[in-house]
């Protein structure tokens, strides 16, 4: 199964992008005994990714489309997030210490916590790349 949407960078629409994630993939596992937690986990993956996009990416600019991207074979997951911002610098990043406090910079560290593996491309025919890979139970 693959579908796509287009979203507007809005927070507004993250309900459109959670009900859209989570419907596609109801449509083929819901019958799965431990679906209330599986979706938990991609909906939160989501909220995260999405969020970050509207709030940093395309901060101020809700004009510019955000695409989602889902494929599922078998039980192996694929979820991508494009963006038309500058891109962030992973290289830069340093991990959050609970001793210091931080507000900011969990979100890198969440993801990598929620999914099997977590990919980001800079600048791919002008557009960054955010790729979420789980297998499914």
């Amino acid at each position: 199964m693959r579908t796509e949407i287009h979203i507007p960078s809005d927070l507004r629409f993250l309900g459109v992008a959670e009900n859209w994630l989570l419907g596609s993939l109801e449509v083929e596992i819901g019958d799965q005994e431990d679906w209330t937690r599986q979706s938990s986990r991609l909906r939160l993956a989501l909220v995260e990714a999405y969020s970050n996009v509207v709030r940093h990416a395309h901060r101020d600019q809700p004009h510019l489309p955000v695409v989602l991207r889902l494929e599922l074979r078998n039980r192996d997951l694929a979820l991508e997030i494009w963006d038309h911002g500058q891109g962030y610098d992973l290289s830069t990043y340093l991990a959050p210490s609970p001793e210091q406090m931080q507000e900011h910079g969990y979100g890198w560290l969440i993801l990598n916590r929620l999914m099997d593996r977590v990919e980001y491309q800079l600048q791919v025919n002008g557009r960054n790349c955010l790729k979420l890979q789980a297998s499914l139970p």
